[in-house]
């Protein structure tokens, strides 16, 4: 557990709560021994898995429920692959059946994806405050991926969604946090009034370096998949990945020096010693 973690700095999303601000994915691993391996060196304590794209048995008839303790990890379920409202709400209710036969903590919550673009896989901000409204009337704590706009960011919590997750970049691009000072608004928006409002980094993450960009600018976790998974080794980059959050967080709350144009002496310019002639 890190040292802020230690200190009661958790990560809050609705009713959970957890002691990591890193939430990892479970796709386009080589192999699920190594996905497995690679969350444990994560330190994460929620994953999520794909009910639509995911496929539970691979080619080699195993199981990738197999390689997760469901009694560790808490699972959000996730809508990706979904192109319209109606269908994010019919994973997302399938999602729900499935965890709560296992009886997993993650049944009562989904990360909500609506794309509107395969090619960019952008979210569709219409269908997305659709389906926000409709599964949080049914009960659901509703994690939605967005874009970094800050007025649709604002209208998404407005409709209950339980934490707004905008991109750094476009899903699977590595490309990291593109706008800052979007996110820095988004932030500005949701926390106004209510500062313990869960705001996630979700997607285009592709190294440590964007981690902790991203929860230096005061978002409360970061969501990834691709960056460790396609990484050269995962399991090195899992590590990093967990290393980064952290060093992010407890940056973000030691409060950074402002920058300046000009130097400033790091010593003191009292009672040095005078200069010779």
């Amino acid at each position: 557990m890190v040292e802020n973690a230690a200190n009661g700095d958790c990560l809050r999303i609705g009713s959970h709560t957890f002691s990591s601000r890193l939430i990892v994915g479970t796709g386009k691993y080589a192999d699920y021994e190594l996905m497995g391996r690679s969350l444990a060196a994560s330190g994460t304590d929620c994953i999520t898995v794909a009910v639509r794209r995911e496929r539970l048995i691979d080619r080699e008839g195993k199981n990738l429920l197999d390689y997760i303790d469901t009694k560790r990890y808490t699972i959000l379920p996730n809508t990706a692959g979904c192109f319209t409202a109606e269908d994010a709400v019919r994973v997302a209710r399938l999602g729900r059946e499935i965890l709560s036969q296992m009886e997993n903590p993650g049944a009562d919550w989904v990360k909500l994806e609506v794309l509107g673009d395969k090619k960019t896989l952008l979210p569709d901000p219409i269908a997305t405050l659709e389906a926000t409204a409709a599964l949080v009337a049914e009960g659901f704590q509703v994690l939605v991926y967005t874009s970094d706009d800050p007025v649709v960011a604002r209208r998404l919590k407005e409709a209950g969604a339980a934490s707004v997750m905008p991109a750094g970049s476009p899903i699977g691009s590595g490309q990291g946090v593109l706008n800052p000072n979007a996110i820095r608004i988004c932030l500005e928006y949701l926390k106004d009034g209510d500062p313990d409002y869960p705001v996630i980094v979700d997607a285009g993450v592709g190294t440590a370096s964007d981690v902790t960009v991203a929860m230096e600018l005061g978002v409360d976790g970061v969501l990834l998949n691709t960056g460790i998974a396609h990484a050269a080794d995962p399991l090195r980059m899992a590590r990093a990945m967990r290393l980064a959050t952290e060093a992010g967080r407890l940056a973000y709350l030691a409060g950074r020096i402002p920058k300046k144009l000009y130097a400033t002496a790091s010593s003191p310019l009292q009672g040095t010693i005078a200069p010779s002639k």
